[in-house]
C-alpha cells in the first residue's frame, strides 16, 4: 500500500480545493497517484468548491444555540433561498452554532478549525463546509457569530430563519422574550442612546444640519433644530427609548415595561440574513449580448 504523506494531501487539496480528508481518501484509493486521485475527486465533487468560492452568498439562515450558561447567535450564508432550506445545510448551521456555544472560538478562523464530521466530510468545520459546497453545488460562508457566556440569563427569538435575536438579561423570562421579539420587529441600533455608534450619530447630525440650514433661520435656532433632530433620532434607534411593540396604550417604552417586570436587559445582538451584503443582479440581456459579441469576434 502506498504511503500517503501530508505533502501529497496538501498538493491535491491545492489542485482541487477539496476537503483534506476527501483528498486523503482519494489518494488512498488511487494508491498515491495524484493524477488519478484528482480524477476521483472530480467525479465525486465535480470541483464545485473551487468554482463556487467567488460567488456572492447573500441568502442563508440565522441560528441560535444554548449550551449550559453559554449561548450563540450565528449567520451562515449561501447563494440561493432554495439551499437555505436544504437539510444538510441546516444541519451544518445548527451543529456550528452548538460548537460556538460549547467551545468559545475567538473568531471565524478559530471556529473553522474546530472538529466536526457530517455527511462523510471532516474532520473540521472548514472541511465539512467545503465538502457540502461540493455536494450541494453552492458557495456557503460562515459570516459572523456572537457568543454570550456570563452569569446572566439568555433569551432568543428567531423570525423564521432570516432574523435572529439574542438578549442577555436578569429578571423575567417572558419579558426578555418579548424584548427579543421587539428587537426583531423594530431593529434598534443600540441598547441606549449612549450606546448608539458615533458614526451613526454624526451621519444623522450632518443630515439634520443640511435640512436646518435650508430654513434660513438664525444660527442659534438652526443649532437647536439640529440638536432636536439628533435627540429624536437617538430615541428612535435606542431599544430602551422605543415604544414597546406590545404596549397596550401605544406609549409605554421598553424601559418602562422592563421596570414594571423588574427585569434588566444588559445587551442584545440582532442578525438579519444578508444585511449589508451587495447582492448580484443578473442582467440576462447584457449576458446574451456579450456572448453574441464574443462569438462574432471568434
Amino acid at each position: 500500500m502506498a504511503v500517503i504523506t501530508a505533502s501529497m494531501v496538501a498538493e491535491l487539496r491545492a489542485r482541487t480545493d477539496a476537503p483534506m480528508m476527501e483528498c486523503k481518501k482519494a489518494l488512498t484509493e488511487a494508491e498515491g497517484d495524484l493524477g488519478r486521485a484528482e480524477e476521483i475527486l472530480r467525479v465525486k465533487l465535480g470541483n464545485k468548491a473551487g468554482k463556487a468560492a467567488s460567488r456572492v452568498t447573500a441568502e442563508g439562515v440565522v441560528a441560535t444555540a444554548v449550551v449550559g450558561n453559554a449561548g450563540a447567535l450565528l449567520e451562515v450564508n449561501c447563494e440561493t433561498d432554495f439551499v437555505s432550506k436544504n437539510d444538510a445545510f441546516l444541519a451544518f448551521v445548527n451543529a456550528v452554532a452548538g460548537l460556538i456555544a460549547s467551545d468559545a472560538p475567538a473568531d471565524v478562523a478559530a471556529l473553522s478549525a474546530l472538529p466536526l464530521s457530517q455527511e462523510g466530510f471532516g474532520p473540521t468545520v472548514e472541511d465539512v463546509r467545503k465538502g457540502l459546497i461540493g455536494k450541494i453545488g453552492e458557495n456557503m460562508t460562515i459570516r459572523r457569530f456572537q457568543r454570550y457566556a456570563t452569569g446572566s440569563k439568555l433569551a432568543s427569538y428567531l423570525h423564521g430563519t432570516r432574523i435572529g435575536v439574542m438578549v442577555e438579561f436578569d429578571g423575567d423570562e417572558v419579558a426578555a422574550k418579548d424584548v427579543a421579539m421587539h428587537v426583531a420587529a423594530m431593529k434598534p441600533a443600540a441598547l441606549s442612546s449612549a450606546d448608539v455608534p458615533a458614526e451613526l450619530v454624526e451621519k444623522e447630525r450632518k443630515i439634520a444640519a443640511e435640512k436646518a440650514a435650508e430654513s434660513g433661520k438664525p444660527a442659534d435656532i438652526v443649532a437647536k433644530m439640529v440638536e432636536g433632530s439628533v435627540q429624536k433620532f437617538l430615541k428612535e434607534v435606542s431599544l430602551l427609548d422605543q415604544v414597546f411593540v406590545k404596549a397596550a396604550d401605544g406609549k409605554q417604552t421598553v424601559a418602562a415595561m422592563l421596570k414594571d417586570k423588574a427585569t434588566t436587559v444588559k445587551g442584545f445582538t440582532l442578525y438579519v440574513v444578508g444585511e449589508g451584503i451587495e447582492k448580484k443582479v443578473d442582467d440576462f440581456a447584457a449576458e446574451v449580448a456579450a456572448q453574441v459579441a464574443a462569438a462574432k469576434g471568434a
